[in-house]
């Protein structure tokens, strides 16, 4: 069933375009920001037919009558990538009983709309991360992918990987509060569980796997630098993901776990609030990536004190933030594999583009931060063939901004047109 559900949902990634995309557009570009060679093209062509980019050159006129975007006067991008969404699910609030509060039909619902808001705000492919709802992220990719509804194109995990109780469950409950057991498909008590959860997640049709290795600072009764899962456990679902042909990510805050993350085999990390030089080395020696949410801290501090969130989110909050931010310089200057990704769904879905400015504030180059969110971020997706840069055979999947991006990333929190798979959508 697995490889079946896995064809299935590739070919439905294939055919996600809208049949609009059938016929040849041809976008008339200002600049477009060549991001495989870090470099910015002025008036050029882009030629997208069936959805995908058939030809980038100078601006040339098109035949009479042909389809003409004309972005003329903007920065042409390739479609950008958020490595760490929670689209198909309900956003953050001060109540810890909130997803208790929200049937899988109402957030289904929700997930339309924050799928919608995540393509209007240029993010035309992400990463999604997790749902408390099980599998509730499988059913929205699909119908994304079918063309029912409008959406990014989506890779997801099904569910949180996780221990009873840790930082991937429902939380602050008394003891007899039953939790419904879609919340709980996750869950795992041994190697051979994490195996056998793992397996199941393929075979209902996920992309990759997500762990939450660590405590968590949005969940109460766990802290970000305790390990949860053992090492024996996340070597278990990564040899799994292995053997059903996807990959793992981990959430881990605490530097213990994110070297045993790294040292189990996970593509990526998730967060990296604690990581030490130690981790920031095994990071760069074992190619890992790191996806490190540097714009979530203020906002959760902002909102949180507003909304009166739990004292212990926030106590959490401020005891990551910031080291964070510094080791991110650090993974920055050492040249770890960085790759974009925000925690959207923690703050609302589509100010996405507002953490492009703290990564240039941080440490990277303008260039550096739109290049972790379009050729980085298609890499460790594995999509590299099929998003991630304006060049032949990638979908046509563009941003436009007014102005130079590349000189001022903040163009990125609004953009002003979005064409995913050759068909305008802003």
């Amino acid at each position: 069933m697995a490889g079946g559900m896995r064809i299935w949902a590739a070919a439905m990634l294939m055919a996600s375009a809208s049949p609009l995309a059938a016929e040849t557009v041809y976008v008339h570009a200002g600049s477009i920001v060549d991001v495989d060679a870090g470099r910015v093209l002025k008036d050029q062509r882009i030629r997208i037919d069936d959805g995908r980019i058939v030809e980038v050159a100078a601006w040339a006129a098109p035949p009479a009558g042909a389809t003409v975007v004309d972005w003329s006067t903007r920065q042409v991008l390739p479609g950008l990538i958020d490595m760490h969404t929670h689209i198909a699910d309900f956003g953050q609030t001060s109540n810890v009983a909130e997803p208790l509060m929200r049937s899988p039909q109402e957030i289904t619902l929700v997930g339309v709309d924050n799928a919608r808001k995540t393509l209007h705000a240029g993010f035309t492919s992400v990463h999604d991360v997790g749902c408390f709802r099980g599998l509730t992220d499988v059913a929205l990719r699909n119908a994304i992918n079918a063309g029912v509804i409008e959406g990014p194109r989506m890779n997801v995990v099904g569910a949180y990987i996780t221990v009873p109780g840790g930082g991937g469950e429902v939380t602050g409950f008394a003891p007899d509060v039953q939790i419904p057991a879609d919340m709980r498909i996750g869950v795992v008590t041994g190697p051979e569980d994490a195996k056998l959860k793992v397996r199941y997640l393929f075979q209902h049709g996920v992309d990759s796997i997500k762990l939450i290795a660590t405590g968590a600072v949005l969940a109460l009764g766990t802290e970000p630098g305790r390990l949860e899962l053992t090492p024996e456990e996340i070597k278990a679902a990564v040899d799994e993901a292995a053997q059903n042909g996807g990959y793992v990510t981990a959430h881990a805050h605490g530097a213990d776990g994110i070297r045993a993350a790294i040292n189990a085999g996970v593509r990526s990390i998730e967060h990296a609030s604690l990581i030490d030089d130690a981790g920031i080395a095994l990071a760069k020696q074992k190619g890992v990536w790191l996806v490190m949410d540097v714009y979530n801290g203020d906002y959760i501090e902002e909102m949180g004190r507003k909304e009166g969130w739990p004292a212990d989110y926030l106590r959490k909050n401020r005891e990551t933030t910031d080291v964070q931010r510094a080791q991110f310089a650090k993974a920055v200057k050492a040249g770890v594999k960085i790759a974009y990704g925000t925690d959207s769904g923690v703050y609302p879905h589509g100010f996405n583009g507002r953490q492009f400015a703290y990564m240039v504030r941080n440490g990277m180059t303008p260039m550096q931060a739109i290049q972790a969110a379009t050729t980085s971020a298609a890499h460790l997706l594995r999509w590299e063939k099929d998003v991630g840069s304006i060049a032949v055979g990638r979908y046509g999947d563009l941003v436009a901004v007014d102005g130079d991006a590349t000189q001022d990333v903040r163009l990125l929190e609004n953009v002003a047109g979005v064409i995913k798979g050759g068909v305008v959508v802003k």
